[in-house]
């Protein structure tokens, strides 16, 4: 497994904490539900998906309520919300990952970690955000 979907990973769980028991950023820094040794890098990357979603949570939220029709955001599963928060905070601010690497990435994690059609839910969340709005934006983002 690589590097980058390893941090994925554990980005994932730490978003989930998040959501389900409001673990702090701060808390979720010190990655402490792991119980193996993990390279810098790879915490490194994990902890830029983490306090960047959940720094930006308010924005991502947004985009993921206008761009998940006819699904109402608290009826979402923690897990695809946590997929959708990393992914778009990535595909927002994360300039050097290209669009395409990071919405395959938050399918895979969602056929992995998601419900039955949680891969095609978030692939057309993540498409259609690109599409309208994340393109554009992130051309303008500092």
């Amino acid at each position: 497994m690589g590097h980058r979907r390893k941090a994925r990973e554990l980005a994932l769980q730490g978003l989930y904490m998040h959501e389900i028991s409001g673990t702090t950023a701060e808390e979720l820094s010190r990655l402490e539900w792991i119980d193996t040794e993990i390279q810098d890098s790879i915490r490194d990357f994990a902890m830029t998906l983490i306090t960047g979603s959940i720094e930006h949570i308010v924005e991502i939220d947004d985009i993921i309520v206008r761009h998940s029709k006819n699904w109402r955001f608290e009826r979402l599963s923690a897990v695809d919300k946590s997929i959708l928060r990393l992914s778009i905070f990535a595909m927002l601010y994360l300039k050097d990952i290209p669009l395409a690497v990071t919405i395959n990435e938050g399918i895979e994690l969602g056929k992995i970690y998601g419900g039955e059609s949680s891969g095609q839910f978030i692939n057309g969340v993540l498409d259609a955000a690109r599409k309208q709005e994340i393109t554009e934006d992130r051309e303008e983002k500092p």
